[in-house]
């Protein structure tokens, strides 16, 4: 299991955010949804959690087959899903995400949102991150994947008409009021020999990246979302999520059912393969009986934004 803990600041409140987050989840999903993949949003609904109390439970499948890199394409189904189950109890949030055919495949996101630049060293009021695990992330000067950047998004040339805010500058969580920091404790795990090390290490980039884009937007946007009440943005969401899961399930209508003969891997098994998979919790098929394999119902770059 590979943990690290990113602390990303904002020149925003934490009651600010509280808008935020929610409208920069909803938009981004919306933006990053289509041709079969993106986000579906299973359920978003009152709950209540037995140690943290009442709190809103997401539940998302997010389809990502093409964003996959060669390596990790041997061994995953041409057509999967990740799910996402999302506990927010704000300004505390628990993510995680699992792979049903991949039990040996976990991610856990732990998210505490409080007015400062990142400078509390236990955040989480438990065993202290090992300094060598802290990683601070700057949404000014911090690379993003070209293909995610965008001059509107730019925050060294962002102005707020609304709040005059910005554009930031070198140094700006010195002494930017206001400022908070999302912290965000995550573990991924998947413990399958061979692979563990690669895969904890995609994962880990692939979720900083999502981290940096996302945290970026948020700021961004905020002419869009300041001065909306709790229950407005609620119904922005959920108009959002209609639409982003009408793009997701009409694209794959659109595609049509894969052929019933077509094996489930895009691949011949070898002996090694198939080991392999087995020590994954896979169940294979017989190659030699092509009507015995069947792909998970069609229905992650993660396209959604930890919570």
């Amino acid at each position: 299991m590979l943990m690290k803990e990113y602390r990303i600041c904002m020149p925003l409140t934490v009651d600010e955010y509280r808008i935020g987050q929610l409208y920069m989840i909803s938009k981004h999903s919306c933006e990053q949804s289509g041709g079969g993949e993106g986000v579906e949003v299973v359920r978003n609904e009152s709950d209540i959690h037995q140690q943290y109390g009442p709190g809103q439970l997401t539940e998302k499948r997010i389809y990502l087959s093409s964003k996959l890199p060669s390596w990790a394409k041997a061994f995953v189904p041409r057509s999967f899903y990740i799910t996402e189950k999302a506990w927010n109890f704000y300004p505390y949030t628990i993510t995680e995400y699992s792979v049903s055919f991949l039990p040996k495949f976990s991610i856990r996101i732990e998210t505490r949102f409080e007015n400062n630049n990142g400078d509390n060293g236990n955040v989480f009021g438990d065993t202290p991150t090992p300094a060598e695990n802290v990683s601070f992330l700057d949404i000014l000067s911090d690379p993003i994947p070209e293909k995610h950047y965008k001059e509107t998004e730019d925050l060294s040339r962002w102005q707020s008409s609304k709040t005059g805010r910005g554009p930031l500058e070198k140094g700006w969580r010195d002494d930017h009021k206001p400022i908070m920091c999302s912290y965000k404790r995550v573990q991924c795990s998947f413990e399958v020999y061979g692979f563990q090390t690669r895969t904890e290490e995609f994962i880990h980039k692939v979720i900083r990246d999502i981290l940096l884009v996302g945290h970026r937007q948020a700021v961004a946007w905020i002419d869009e979302w300041h001065g909306l009440s709790l229950e407005e943005v609620r119904k922005y969401e959920q108009a959002m999520q209609e639409k982003t899961n009408s793009k997701v399930k009409s694209s794959q209508n659109n595609t049509g059912p894969p052929p019933a003969s077509r094996p489930a891997y895009s691949r011949s098994i070898s002996v090694t393969d198939e080991r392999s998979l087995k020590k994954m919790g896979v169940t294979t098929v017989a190659m030699s009986d092509p009507s015995a394999s069947s792909l998970p119902h069609s229905p992650v770059r993660l396209n959604s934004t930890p919570e």
